[in-house]
């Protein structure tokens, strides 16, 4: 019973405080997390199981919206998604190496801060196993807050400070992201086992957990896999794609998606936070500002450089690009708010094609670092 009033209390206080508009800008979704922060403070804790089913169910719901037009979106400019993927991750990492070697940080600190500054749960277990150290959880605890707030801020700044037409982008990624035309095959009858989607829904979450437990094995004895976020996301973009099993299909409504896609960030957001809230203001009183500031500069730093590759180098239109670096930074919360303030679900589309590679390269990043310094 405690743990419900808790878990209620936090939606309801987050949502509020979430809908404050602070000079034009909602942290939205992300009230969520703030007063969860507070709540895991004062020594009130959600379930692990919890958190791990938002996770799920929201990217698994991101998978489904992308699939129908994610392929052949990549297809189309794979190259710039895995470069971007890639050089947004490489700046975080330099600027990781940096700090570690100016402020001579313990290298699971230091790593710590870096997968917390991007919110990057499978980079802290990569941290974890290759250090062995509890430094890493403490690291990751200083910087995930401010991650989570300063992303969520800066997508919404960056269309504000450009002063843009939000229609006009919308109706360009629209047409960028044109879905494939129906084919006779598509208009035959179909068994729709129900009629809300959750069949299918469920079927996608299930795959991506074998998906996800896959270990594929790296130099050194390490192991990667997907996990429980990587996995039904690919599961996700493979069932919305193809949309059809032979005769029964495995399509799931948009509505049920918004839904759970909803249901999911709210839930991640909640457990994320009070886990984060445990020990929050002791681990600064020990460890200093310094930390804060640093993990906050970690966080800023693949923001700038990501956004900067795909407007000037890539020249990606605006929601393209966002929902590019909200995937090369593997942040499930700025995608959240991504989709609220631009209005449409199709940002998470250039989200699903950075997302693998940047959380691949994460996670080897974070490995070879803890294993060679």
């Amino acid at each position: 019973m405690e743990e419900l009033f808790t878990i209620f209390s936090i939606l309801v206080l987050g949502y509020a405080f979430g809908s404050i508009s602070f000079w034009g800008i909602r942290l939205g979704s992300s009230g969520v997390l703030l007063i969860a922060l507070v709540f895991g403070h004062f020594g009130h804790e959600i379930s692990e199981i919890i958190r791990n089913i938002g996770l799920i169910f929201f990217v698994t719901s991101v998978g489904y919206t992308a699939g129908p037009v994610f392929f052949r979106n990549f297809k189309q400019k794979a190259w710039v998604y895995i470069l971007l993927g890639l050089l947004t991750v490489l700046a975080g990492v330099l600027s990781c190496l940096l700090f570690l070697q100016l402020f001579h940080l313990p290298t699971a600190l230091a790593l710590g801060l870096y997968t917390g500054a991007i919110t990057s749960t499978p980079g802290l277990a990569a941290a974890l196993e290759a250090t062995k150290d509890h430094l890493a959880s403490i690291g990751y605890g200083i910087a995930y807050p401010f991650a989570v707030i300063g992303k969520v801020i800066a997508i919404q700044m960056i269309p504000k400070i450009l002063r843009t037409d939000m229609k006009a982008e919308r109706e360009k990624l629209a047409e960028n992201l044109k879905p494939p035309k129906e084919t006779k095959r598509e208009n035959r009858k179909f068994i729709q086992i129900d009629q809300i989607g959750f069949f299918s829904f469920s079927l996608a979450v299930l795959l991506g957990l074998v998906i996800g437990a896959i270990a594929i094995p790296l130099p050194g004895g390490a192991t990667f896999s997907l996990g429980i976020s990587g996995g039904p996301l690919l599961a996700g973009l493979i069932l919305g794609h193809f949309r059809f099993v032979g005769r029964v299909s495995i399509t799931v409504p948009q509505n049920t998606l918004n839904v759970m896609r909803e249901f999911g960030l709210m839930f991640f957001l909640m457990g994320a936070g009070t886990s984060a809230g445990v020990g929050f203001v002791e681990t600064l009183q020990k460890y200093g500002v310094i930390l804060f500031l640093l993990g906050a500069i970690m966080t800023l730093v693949p923001i700038i450089v990501g956004y900067f590759i795909a407007r000037k180098v890539f020249k990606l239109d605006l929601l393209l690009a966002l929902g590019a670096v909200c995937g090369g930074l593997t942040s499930t919360p700025a995608l959240g708010v991504l989709i609220s303030s631009s209005g449409t679900d199709e940002v998470a589309v250039p989200y699903a094609s950075t997302y693998p590679i940047a959380l691949i390269t994460i996670v080897l990043a974070t490995q070879m670092i803890g294993v060679f310094l």
